[in-house]
């Protein structure tokens, strides 16, 4: 006999938790279907184990710089088995708190395989249930490059937070936010580090300034960059790897490919519950989430925009109302903050300078280092960047780019202006307490008017 609720969610990660906690706050008899642990990928095995060792590595960052402020700890030494704790810690800790939030609000959990049967129906495992409502929020999986099979000594990024030992030296393919944050952890806690990408410059995502300052601050930290590069003729045995780049063979203990992910669709039986695909193998969604199968939603990596944690979060919100039919406002994909956690880190949104003059607009540009502000010299930061795009007839905000100290904080004033349409003119005369960094948003807005105070 088939179990009946309002809200079937397949997938617990950002996107899904998030969903079903909606769901049930809107009256929702709501089950969540996870075939490994709670939290998805991203509390597991990305975002968060990410973000634990990366923590450890500024914790190094700070005793190794601490001699410039009068402060005297020298030669700091990594216990890797104690970064491992802290990290499995931190997982434990917050997949542990999606347990709880879950059950505060009611919604029943079933492991199992969950596939689509057609007609607001699933099977979990040998389990059929039926649903009003269905969210798919099954994620992405790492993918690779020609010529690259993962397996043994070649590993994704997701492999690479999870190491047991600290490595000696560690190649990273694909220069990208994940692949920076990944060398950028290593050559601080002490690995020696190459860091390999396809185009032209690392972060090619991010504005060209931006990316230009990172390149400076990674190799000051010892990391081998190549660019325009690609690997070839990798072979390995149980111990390295090797390979061939810049016409140089490169051995070392691990080849991590972070050169991108693709929807986890497979196991979903996606024909059964007729649920189409689009030009570029996502699920094809309208502006509400709403798949080609009636009552069927899909978010997150699953579905067009960037592959982003909070992104999947807020489309399953806006997926869930719209199930529940509060006809929520569509996501404006132009406000999705996007941030690099490495060091230094990098946060931006909207356009860069680059797309902004592709697109035809007359933009008028303004940068402001944190040394032009009390707060960066404070912090002994003075090499940060704030650069803000604009236009210039009206003072649009039409993006904004931050690297230093506290980025991915501060880039949220700048994601709230332009959700309120707020422009330059604003930004340059709201009043920013003193001294801090974001003072430096100020200045940068004033530059682009012309009037900048601490040039």
């Amino acid at each position: 006999m088939s179990e009946r609720f309002d809200l079937a969610v397949i997938g617990s990660g950002p996107g899904g938790y998030v969903a079903a906690i909606r769901g049930a706050q809107l009256g929702l008899r709501t089950v969540v279907v996870e075939r490994d642990a709670l939290g998805g990928r991203c509390l597991n095995y990305a975002c968060i184990p990410a973000k634990a060792v990366l923590r450890a590595a500024d914790a190094v960052d700070a005793i190794r710089g601490a001699a410039r402020f009068g402060v005297h700890a020298d030669n700091p030494r990594v216990e890797f088995t104690g970064v491992r704790a802290w990290r499995d810690d931190v997982v434990s800790t917050l997949t542990g708190g999606v347990r709880g939030l879950l059950r505060k609000n009611g919604i029943e959990v079933r492991h199992g395989h969950g596939r689509l049967t057609g007609n607001g129906g699933l099977l979990v495992d040998d389990h059929q249930l039926t649903a009003r409502a269905i969210v798919l929020a099954t994620g992405s999986v790492a993918t690779t490059v020609a010529g690259i099979e993962f397996g043994r000594r070649v590993i994704g990024t997701e492999q690479a937070w999870a190491l047991d030992e600290l490595p000696g030296r560690i190649a990273v393919l694909g220069a990208g936010a994940s692949g920076v944050e990944i060398a950028s952890a290593y050559a601080r806690l002490s690995s020696e580090v190459l860091l390999i990408e396809a185009t032209d410059r690392i972060l090619p995502a991010e504005d060209a300034d931006i990316s230009a300052l990172v390149d400076r601050k990674l190799r000051d930290q010892g990391i081998t960059i190549h660019t325009a590069a690609t690997v070839a003729e990798p072979s390995q045995d149980n111990h390295s790897v090797s390979f061939t780049v810049d016409s140089h063979t490169e051995r070392v203990d691990w080849l991590v490919v972070a050169a991108g992910r693709g929807p986890d669709t497979e196991g979903l039986d996606l024909a059964a519950g007729q649920v189409e695909l689009d030009e570029h193998r996502l699920i094809a969604v309208d502006a509400h989430l709403r798949t080609t199968a009636e009552g069927v939603w899909a978010i997150g990596d699953l579905v067009r925009g960037p592959a982003l944690a909070h992104k999947a979060s807020e489309e399953g919100i806006l997926a869930v109302e719209d199930a529940a039919g509060r006809s929520p406002e569509p996501l404006n994909h132009r406000l999705i903050p996007r941030a690099t956690f490495g060091a230094p880190p990098v946060a931006s949104v909207g356009l860069t300078e680059a797309q902004a003059r592709d697109q035809g607009y007359d933009v008028r540009v303004g940068t402001a280092r944190y040394g032009s502000v009390g707060a960066g010299t404070v912090l002994g930061d003075r090499d940060g960047l704030v650069k803000l795009v604009g236009e210039a007839r009206y003072g649009e905000l039409l993006g904004a780019h931050i690297v230093g100290a506290k980025a991915t904080e501060l880039i949220q004033e700048l994601v709230a202006t332009q959700a309120l349409e707020g422009g330059l003119p604003e930004l340059a005369t709201t009043i920013h307490g003193h001294p801090t960094l974001s003072e430096a948003i100020q200045e940068a807005a004033r530059d682009a008017q012309g009037w900048m105070v601490h040039r």
